[in-house]
């Protein structure tokens, strides 16, 4: 090794080269250390893993599916007037209880009043047309017409028996020829004249008397209709629940205008309310309709009961997520519509599962699960097992496990097989 000049602060300076020859020489001899310490520990006794171990039983296991999950009415009414009119008077407010068919408000009318009076008296006026025609006219002209052909018929019998007589007479040269064409004519013109009447008769009675009923009919159904549809517009101006429920907002006071199309009041049914979630695809296709779900909501000391009443056939497109409603009774009310829950719903049900801890199971680099199972000889050998459901820190073993086991339930992470091990504490349930 060379020694350059010494430095400014009286120490020897090294040059590049010399440094990395001392580097190289130090590190041979840390490895020279090191394969000596390792020869020396190979006699060494086998390191023991400390472990905390668990008991395989058995017990009810529960598969939940849990979401967020907002609460909606069972039922809702946006009312929304049909006309623009002032608000002439509200007869409910914010947090009012009404019932189906209830009066909430009124707008002002005065001129729709007035239109449905007068389509009534003329609907009225029509009705009486109608029966008089039915009743009256019709019957009395049938019957002019039938007197105008018997007596058509009478004249024509006699003009008939004249006639022949006359024919007779000329025969025996008692009567002029000039008598017996007047005989004829006569004859002739009340034959024509019972003809005539006896087509008009026949004509009222074929003809005459639908073609009268029906005009009168349709002057009564015109009527009846304007009178409807003023009657209609009256009422849209009467403002009713639809449903049974409570009054959740009202935007107007009395005398501001209602427009048309604009909601003017909004009445909730909120006996019962629905919590809507949104579930990934896989989870959701282990619900089914009628299965039992439980709310969490804050400031409820405990879940309150449900059931599910919806699993959509269809995926959200915008979420790709499926929508689940469960359906919650509310009858205190304290359940209020557009709150936050959280939403658990079974799945699936085992009421005697084999059961571990789930921190106990062990996920490998091909999927496969496993156990580290306690083995008399004091130590740890892994065990292929196929797991099922999971519930709250537990799942089930369906196959590699039977009840009494025992399995590694903290430290089995990393932990290889065969490895010995010394138990901490009593096993755990």
């Amino acid at each position: 090794m060379t020694l350059n000049e010494i430095g400014p602060l009286g120490r020897w300076r090294i040059t590049g080269t010399s440094f990395a020859r001392m580097l190289a020489a130090a590190i041979v001899g840390v490895g020279v250390l090191s394969s000596a310490g390792c020869s020396g520990d190979s006699k060494e006794k086998e390191p023991v893993v400390q472990v905390q171990v668990a008991t395989v039983q058995r017990e009810p296991l529960q598969q939940t599916v849990t979401s967020e999950a907002v609460l909606f009415p069972l039922q809702q009414a946006a009312l929304t007037p049909k006309i623009s009119a002032p608000v002439k008077a509200f007869y409910v407010k914010r947090g009012s209880k009404v019932h189906k068919g209830q009066l909430l408000a009124v707008l002002e009318n005065r001129d729709l009043a007035a239109a449905e009076q007068e389509n009534k008296g003329a609907y009225g006026e029509a009705q009486a047309t109608y029966e008089s025609t039915t009743t009256a006219g019709l019957p009395e002209e049938v019957q002019k017409a039938k007197l105008e052909a018997q007596a058509a018929q009478q004249s024509l019998e006699a003009e008939e028996k004249v006639y022949k007589s006359r024919q007779e007479l000329f025969q025996q040269g008692a009567l002029p020829r000039k008598e017996l064409d007047q005989g004829n004519l006569s004859y002739t013109q009340a034959r024509n004249n019972y003809e005539i009447a006896q087509k008009h008769l026949d004509a009222l009675l074929a003809v005459g008397q639908h073609q009268q009923l029906k005009a009168a009919q349709g002057q009564l159904e015109a009527a009846k209709g304007k009178y409807l549809g003023a009657t209609a517009q009256l009422s849209y101006s009467e403002i009713r629940s639809p449903i049974d429920g409570v009054v959740t907002d009202r935007s107007l006071y009395p005398g501001e205008m209602a427009a048309a199309g604009t909601p003017l009041l909004t009445v909730m049914d909120i006996s019962q309310v629905t919590a809507r979630a949104h579930v990934p695809q896989q989870q959701a296709s282990l619900l089914k309709v009628g299965d039992k779900a439980f709310l969490t909501v804050p400031g409820e000391d405990a879940p309150i009961d449900g059931k599910i009443t919806l699993v959509s056939p269809a995926l959200d497109p915008s979420s790709t997520t499926v929508e689940v409603w469960v359906q919650v009774a509310n009858s205190h009310q304290n359940l209020r519509p557009g709150s936050s829950v959280q939403l658990s719903m079974v799945a699936k049900t085992v009421s005697d599962a084999l059961t571990i801890p789930t921190a106990a199971l062990l996920t490998g680099q091909d999927g496969g699960n496993s156990v580290m199972l306690t083995g008399d000889d004091g130590r740890a050998h892994q065990k292929p097992v196929k797991a099922g459901i999971r519930q709250e820190g537990r799942i089930q073993v369906v196959e590699g496990l039977k009840e009494g086991d025992r399995v590694v339930a903290a430290g089995a992470y990393g932990l290889p097989d065969n490895a010995k091990i010394k138990i901490e504490g009593t096993p755990e349930k």
